[in-house]
């Protein structure tokens, strides 16, 4: 099957780019620029991160599917004046001119990575479903809703097939940001007063969100389809942090602090968004892509934990999958 990949050298892509060969199909990526990260059998179209319509109709040409994983993704501390308007064009009108391009060719799927934040930042009572009414409460959400609705749209109007994914936070080998900063905290001699916090959090492992993607690519039963999806356990802060600390074999050091005192005091520093998500629950119901899809997770959280830990300390993993 020709497939055309965007995001084709982030941290997902490149795993989407091994399970593509793997599973011979012949794989196309829409790069920045010419890259030796990926294999030779993979042609490379290059575009400016904004792409262009023209680059957009000739990439798709011949596609039998896009998947659109690049994105402007969220990011803590924004340096743009306009933060809101740099999400929109390139997480919604680069979205626009891919799908509508797509579409004009004749592309029959069009599968979309979003994110679990078109449905909020937190559950209070219950898990998010697919048929949760979109609460999305950033910049980055609110692009990502707004581009679901755009590709749906174009999918309406000319009947190419739409598959939209929304994973929470992703993990794995080479992981970066605020899971990175977590796996370095954890296990060191510095105090986290984090021992306080009883939350619940989904996550989703890279090998199960690549293969969830693999899934949609060419399950009849997806077409047409929004799906969440999630690693099959939930977990606390304090306990992922614990489980971290325990494969560097080291303890974790968690002092018990009042969860609104950290706010208050993270509020102050400018930090609230990112202690909210150390404090705060995400549960993820993935019931309707197992039913419907048969999907299942390929990887525990404890043996993806292993390979993170492993890539971060740049040691071979024990556990292989």
């Amino acid at each position: 099957m020709k497939i055309l990949l965007t995001g084709a050298t982030g941290f997902v892509g490149r795993m989407v780019v091994d399970a593509a060969m793997q599973a011979g199909h012949q794989l196309t990526a829409l790069v920045r620029q010419q890259t030796m990260q990926l294999p030779a059998e993979v042609v490379q179209i290059q575009s400016e991160s904004n792409v262009s319509s023209d680059v957009a109709e000739h990439a798709v040409q011949g596609m039998a599917v896009v998947v659109h994983l690049a994105a402007r993704t969220h990011v803590m501390r924004e340096t743009e004046s306009q933060p809101a308007e740099q999400y929109h064009q390139t997480n919604v009108v680069m979205t626009r001119r891919l799908a509508e391009a797509a579409a004009q060719a004749g592309v029959k799927r069009f599968v979309f990575i979003s994110s679990v934040k078109v449905n909020g930042e937190q559950t209070l009572s219950a898990p998010f479903t697919e048929q949760d009414a979109p609460n999305p409460e950033d910049d980055y959400g609110r692009s990502k809703w707004q581009a679901e609705q755009v590709v749906q749209s174009i999918g309406k109007q000319s009947g190419m097939e739409i598959v939209i994914l929304r994973p929470p936070l992703v993990y794995g080998p080479g992981v970066k940001g605020n899971f990175a900063s977590l796996i370095r905290w954890s296990g060191s001699r510095l105090p986290l007063p984090l021992g306080a916090v009883k939350n619940q959090r989904s996550l989703v492992a890279l090998e199960n969100l690549v293969s969830a993607i693999m899934l949609v690519i060419s399950h009849p039963g997806a077409a047409n389809q929004t799906y969440l999806l999630a690693d099959d356990e939930v977990i606390s802060t304090p306990e992922l942090i614990r489980q971290i600390a325990r494969v560097k074999q080291r303890k974790a050091t968690l002092v018990p602090m009042p969860v609104r005192l950290l706010q208050l005091m993270a509020a102050t520093m400018g930090k609230r968004a990112v202690v909210d998500r150390l404090l705060g629950s995400l549960e993820v119901d993935a019931t309707k892509i197992s039913q419907q899809l048969g999907w299942q997770p390929v990887i525990t959280m404890a043996e993806q934990l292993q390979k993170c830990v492993a890539a971060s300390m740049d040691l071979p993993s024990s556990q292989e999958h």
